[in-house]
């Protein structure tokens, strides 16, 4: 089969996940964030192409889901097909806390309304997993949104080309990146 070409075929996020973007988060400029919303309504938080902790290949010391005293997202717990007991969220609720090497600390938030159906345990002991495979294995938390908002929960959100024209606009303003 020499010289046969093989397209790029989309990875399975490419194919079955609509991305979504929400930017400067609480005014911290770059502290952008990628919701990944699958067609089932499920939507994946995960760290945007454009976070200070990828763009500056920061060295993550640690990652919390100890939210305050009497808050762990670590204890949510969730049962059955309607996935009762999970944590309620609001647009603006913290899911975890990452601190790099350098001291920084960044507050990831959920960005959407929903029910917290997991956070991913797998960066606590693999922090680096937020660096490589920011998409896919280093994930943050997975909600589910109530289905009457199911459609209304991208507004306050920028589609892609949105958040390219963003990066762009912020590269061409600074002489440096975020």
């Amino acid at each position: 089969m020499e010289g046969v070409q093989h397209r790029d075929t989309p990875s399975v996020i490419d194919r079955y996940f609509t991305r979504w973007y929400k930017t400067d988060l609480k005014g911290k400029p770059c502290e952008d964030h990628c919701i990944l919303q699958h067609s089932n309504r499920i939507c994946v938080i995960t760290l945007a192409e454009s976070h200070p902790i990828l763009q500056k290949n920061k060295r993550i010391q640690s990652i919390t889901y100890q939210i305050s005293a009497g808050c762990s997202r670590l204890q949510n717990k969730v049962s059955g097909k309607s996935k009762r007991g999970g944590q309620f969220l609001t647009e603006l609720a913290p899911l975890c806390r990452i601190t790099s090497t350098d001291g920084e600390e960044y507050t990831i938030f959920s960005c959407i309304r929903g029910r917290l159906l997991e956070v991913n345990e797998d960066i606590l002991k693999r922090p680096n997993l937020l660096l490589e495979k920011p998409s896919t294995e280093g994930y943050i938390a997975v909600i589910l949104p109530k289905f009457e908002e199911s459609k209304s929960i991208t507004e306050g959100l920028l589609t892609r080309a949105e958040y390219e024209d963003v990066v762009l606009k912020r590269t061409g303003e600074n002489k440096e990146p975020c």
